[in-house]
């Protein structure tokens, strides 16, 4: 464990630096995007998730250029124009130049190469490990953002928030060039063809993951345009005092990530943890949409941060599992380019709905959407259902690979030069190990 959280300290460090860039305005954002010249409940919407715009034109686009190209570059390329982004909406004095930086601050898309850079550094069965390691310095990041957030932005403004993160993004360049060494060699053995995006969306379950992206982010979005407005507007609160709500609310969210992490990971009931999160959520904006005092309010807020943080430690994981080795960099862009127009549109829909529907019709729409949710994802396969199998150079024969194309209940191959390792990810239900060893020992 202490091997791999050394692997992709640095890499989280970086996720973790951007991520608290976007949380520590969020918190705040859209009641004072409401105060702005020109400002709306549907343009303070888009301020929300327009950086969420930008971010789902180039997710893929950044996605595929990290794996020619390679991630290091990529990562600079992105960390940059984020900075820029967050300079301009430091200046901003009327909605549509903030909606300008915020757009610009989403076409640093890095989200999919930072996930794919710390999926080549660890073996697939120990990216759990990874994958929470990572978790956890977002988690802490996040938590930091939502109480820093509103005390700088009400002592000093939003804009001093803005400054923040455009250095912190250059922060994130200094780590970037002296604590992240190269990823490993890899090599693979498919054709142009099969590399191509279409064929990400051949899986069934990866296809429900894309979708299980969306439907998180946009109420994602929709509940942090609603929860600064109503603590503002409703319940007459200060942005300096808003962390005596979502403290609480961040402290049950990461305590709820360790049980779900366990259950999804070990347990391979990522399934379960999924609807039993989504019926949190539900429950979470009913309660914020029609709750009449401050404490029902709270524990709405509460029960949105549980249900939101118990798909964080396997909604990444689960796509690098579901993906080809090959289509990792792909299918993570493609994630998380669904997961970024949720977040656009929540913004944009939560901001029309509460202008035109107030609180209460909101409410509904998520609840709507969370039904719709459920029965997406009731079919899908938990990941566990695919083994991985590592061999030895010494052993096995690489140059016999080819030959697993057309055995069924292989899902990928590839070989790791550098470990001088051969990966075999293959359905359990349909194939067993020891056939898999026979036709690749050497003879």
């Amino acid at each position: 464990m202490k091997e791999i959280a050394k692997r992709v300290l640095p890499l989280s460090l970086i996720v973790a630096l951007r991520f608290f860039g976007l949380f520590i305005v969020l918190s705040v954002l859209s009641q004072y995007a409401l105060q702005l010249e020109g400002g709306t409940a549907f343009l303070a919407g888009v301020a929300v998730g327009g950086y969420a715009f930008t971010q789902a034109l180039l997710q893929v686009p950044f996605g595929v250029l990290s794996d020619k190209i390679g991630r290091k570059k990529s990562i600079l390329i992105g960390l940059l124009l984020f900075a820029a982004g967050s300079v301009i909406c430091a200046i901003a004095d009327n909605i549509y130049l903030l909606l300008a930086g915020r757009f610009l601050q989403g076409a640093g898309a890095i989200g999919s190469v930072v996930t794919a850079m710390i999926a080549d550094y660890v073996k697939e069965d120990e990216r759990a490990h990874a994958m929470a390691v990572m978790g956890m310095v977002i988690a802490m990041s996040f938590a930091a953002a939502m109480i820093i957030g509103p005390i700088v932005g009400g002592i000093y403004s939003v804009k001093a928030l803005f400054w923040l993160t455009a250095i912190l993004a250059l922060l994130a360049l200094a780590i970037l060039f002296t604590a992240v060494p190269e990823p490993p060699k890899i090599v693979h053995h498919y054709s142009e063809e099969e590399a191509k995006i279409k064929h990400v969306f051949k899986d069934k379950d990866l296809v429900r993951m894309y979708i299980t992206f969306l439907f998180h982010s946009s109420t994602m979005a929709i509940a942090f345009f609603l929860i600064p407005i109503l603590m503002k507007q409703k319940f007459a609160m200060e942005p300096q005092d808003y962390w005596k709500v979502y403290l609480p609310a961040v402290i049950f969210g990461i305590a709820a990530m360790g049980p779900a992490a366990v259950l999804g990971e070990k347990y391979h009931k990522g399934k379960e943890v999924f609807i039993a999160s989504i019926i949190f959520i539900a429950a979470a904006f009913l309660l914020m949409g029609f709750g009449s005092n401050i404490w029902i309010f709270a524990i709405g807020a509460i029960l949105f941060f549980i249900g939101f943080n118990m798909f964080e430690p396997l909604l990444q994981s689960f796509v690098s599992k579901f993906a080809k080795v090959h289509q990792k960099g792909a299918a993570l862009g493609v994630a998380n380019t669904f997961a970024y127009i949720g977040i656009f549109l929540g913004g944009a829909v939560g901001g029309l709905l509460y202008q035109y529907a107030h609180e209460q019709g909101v409410a509904y729409f998520v609840v709507a959407i969370c039904l719709i949710w459920i029965a997406w994802i009731a079919n899908m396969r938990n990941p566990g259902v695919r083994a991985n199998l590592f061999l030895n150079f010494e052993d096995y024969d690489k140059e016999r690979l080819s030959g697993l194309k057309v055995v069924e209940g292989v899902t990928d191959f590839y070989v790791n030069e550098t470990e001088k390792i051969i990966v075999v990810k293959f359905d359990k239900e349909k194939l067993d190990e020891e056939y898999i060893k026979e036709f690749l020992k050497k003879r």
